[in-house]
C-alpha cells in the first residue's frame, strides 16, 4: 500500500515572490516529484525576520501570528530559504515564552517547518533527480540555513546527481557574503568588504555559475558580480535541481543565454 501525499504548505517567500517566482515555480515542481501534494496559502505574507533583526518584537509578533494561522493543518511547511524555515522553526517560539496558549501554536509550527533542500532529502529521503546542468557551478552556504538549520550537505547530495553539472567548492563557502538582511542597510561598507572578498573567491573557482539557497544572499553577490563585470551568473539551487534554467540568471536581462536551457 502506497503511503499518502504528505499535504505541503509553500512559504513563498517576500524575495521569491517580488523578484524571482521562478524559484517558487522550481520548488513547487520538486515538491511534487517528491510524492508532495503542495498548496500556496493565499493568507501567508512575510516571515517577519526585517522587523525582528530591527528590534521591532511588536510588529514580528503580529506577522507571526498571521502565518501561523495561515498553515494551520499543513503537514509540513516549506520554504526555499534558509533564513525564512529558520525564522519560523527557530525564532517564533521565542517571540511568545509568555504566553502559553501562543507558544504552543508557535512550537506546532516550528516542528513542522523545512527548509526546502534539506526537507527534500532528509524528510522525502530524495537522493537524485532528473535534471541536467553542463556547467562547472561553486555552492555558497547561507548564514542562517548552515548555521540554525544545518543545511550543508544536503544541497550537494542533490547536486551530484545532475547530468554533466561539475562543482567546484568555494574556498570560503560557509562565510558570510555580507547581505545579512538588514545589515547591508546598517552598515554597507562592512557589506561591501565581505561581498567584495566573497566574490573575489567565486572567481578564483573558474565556475560559470553560482548556486545558493537564499535569494537574498544571490542577488547580493549577483550585484557585486555584475558591478564588477565579472561573467559568472547565479542561481537558486532549486532551479538547478528543478532542471528550469531556461530562464535568465539572477539579474541577468532577457535574452542572455549563458545560464539558460540544457
Amino acid at each position: 500500500m502506497s503511503k499518502p501525499e504528505p499535504r505541503v504548505g509553500l512559504f513563498v517567500t517576500c524575495l521569491v515572490d517580488l523578484f524571482r517566482p521562478s524559484v517558487g515555480f522550481a520548488a513547487v515542481k520538486l515538491l511534487e516529484a517528491a510524492g508532495c501534494r503542495i498548496e500556496v496559502p493565499e493568507l501567508q505574507t512575510c516571515c517577519g525576520q526585517p522587523a525582528y533583526n530591527s528590534g521591532d518584537k511588536a510588529d514580528t509578533r503580529a506577522i507571526a501570528l498571521q502565518v501561523i494561522e495561515a498553515f494551520q493543518g499543513f503537514d509540513y511547511v516549506v520554504a526555499p530559504s534558509g533564513s525564512c524555515a529558520a525564522m519560523i522553526k527557530k525564532h517564533y517560539p521565542e517571540l511568545f515564552e509568555k504566553e502559553p496558549e501562543q507558544l504552543a501554536k508557535a512550537e506546532e509550527l516550528s516542528a513542522r517547518t523545512f527548509e526546502l533542500i534539506s526537507f527534500l532529502t532528509d524528510v522525502m529521503e530524495l537522493s537524485d533527480v532528473e535534471a541536467a546542468f553542463p556547467q562547472t557551478v561553486t555552492y555558497h552556504d547561507s548564514c542562517s540555513g548552515l548555521r540554525e538549520l544545518g543545511v550543508r550537505d544536503q544541497p550537494r547530495k542533490l547536486l551530484s546527481s545532475v547530468n554533466a553539472l561539475s562543482l567546484v567548492e568555494l574556498s570560503d563557502a560557509d562565510i558570510c557574503c555580507g547581505f545579512g538582511g538588514t545589515f547591508c542597510v546598517k552598515y554597507p561598507d562592512i557589506s561591501n568588504i565581505m561581498v567584495t572578498s566573497k566574490t573575489g573567491s567565486i572567481e578564483a573557482t573558474g565556475a560559470q555559475t553560482l548556486l545558493a539557497g537564499d535569494l537574498g544572499c544571490l542577488m547580493n553577490m549577483a550585484g557585486k558580480l555584475q558591478r564588477s563585470g565579472s561573467d559568472v551568473q547565479v542561481r537558486h539551487v532549486a532551479e538547478v535541481l528543478a532542471d528550469m534554467t531556461d530562464t535568465p540568471a539572477i539579474g541577468a536581462a532577457e535574452g542572455d543565454t549563458l545560464n539558460g536551457g540544457n
